[in-house]
């Protein structure tokens, strides 16, 4: 074999690895390190460093970097929710955004809103740094924005209060029972009509995905397994009830949008 062809083989790898100890580092890794360090957990005890570090989210959220991580479905899967807001009637509404998210997804979500007449978009989130952040992104709005540092399983909106929600990627995060809690808050916030717009992983339909991301979340993200099967969504919001739910699938069933309509009556 060429040297050359070493060295590069040799050069990826490391690369490579270097890459999965970061992340690991800042993810799984840190909370290992929590759960051994004295004292009683805060509410944020399960927020990886990566979405709370000032200076960690500014040199992750990069729009290659996020979409690499969501096997460069990333603009698909906003352009769905983007898509379903332009077609609601926001006018003089509320919108939520239930805890934020890297990349673009929050500008183009807050666009759409307005483009759909909403009077007010509200972004909560349970870490002020991640709050910061998307201020940045959002200048342009600046004035029709309220960032709300709250927990997205005890939220302090009213009920029936806002006309649209959109949670992208938060439960996988979650331990498991708060991932119910989670969707009660979001559904409850909810006016008669209102839309939940949920993204998250999904059980793959091929067996290579699916042991490639059984592998992933073993690793680095193990409370995301149990959106495959004992904590999927969707069953969980159909029994709540008072709902309509639609779900689709994206790149082989490896995510999935959950869509859910609240009861008129």
């Amino acid at each position: 074999m060429p040297a050359w062809l070493l060295y590069t083989a040799a050069s990826l790898f490391f690369v490579l690895a270097a890459t999965a100890l970061f992340f690991f580092t800042v993810t799984r890794g840190a909370l290992l390190m929590r759960g051994v360090m004295p004292g009683s957990p805060d509410e944020a005890a399960h927020v990886y460093p990566i979405y709370s570090n000032l200076r960690l989210i500014r040199m992750i959220d990069f729009q290659p970097i996020i979409a690499a991580i969501l096997l460069f479905q990333y603009d698909r899967l906003v352009s769905a929710i983007v898509s379903g807001l332009h077609h609601m009637n926001l006018r003089g509404k509320k919108v939520l955004i239930t805890s934020c998210a890297f990349g673009n997804v929050i500008p183009r979500v807050v666009s759409a809103a307005f483009d759909s007449g909403a009077r007010r978009v509200l972004i909560a989130d349970i870490i002020k740094n991640e709050l910061d952040h998307a201020q940045g992104k959002l200048l342009a709005h600046a004035g029709k924005i309220e960032f709300l540092e709250e927990n997205a399983i005890a939220m302090k909106q009213a009920d029936g209060s806002v006309d649209a929600n959109v949670i992208f990627f938060l439960l996988h995060e979650l331990p498991h029972h708060l991932k119910g809690q989670a969707l009660k808050e979001a559904t409850r916030v909810l006016a008669p009509g209102g839309k939940l717009y949920l993204a998250e992983f999904h059980r793959p339909e091929l067996w290579v995905l699916r042991a490639l991301s059984w592998t992933y979340f073993k690793v680095f993200e193990p409370l995301g397994l149990a959106l495959w099967d004992t904590h999927d969504p969707l069953k969980q919001l159909e029994a709540m009830g008072g709902f309509t739910c639609e779900r689709r699938t994206v790149f082989f069933g490896n995510f999935q949008i959950v869509v859910a309509t609240k009861d008129l009556s």
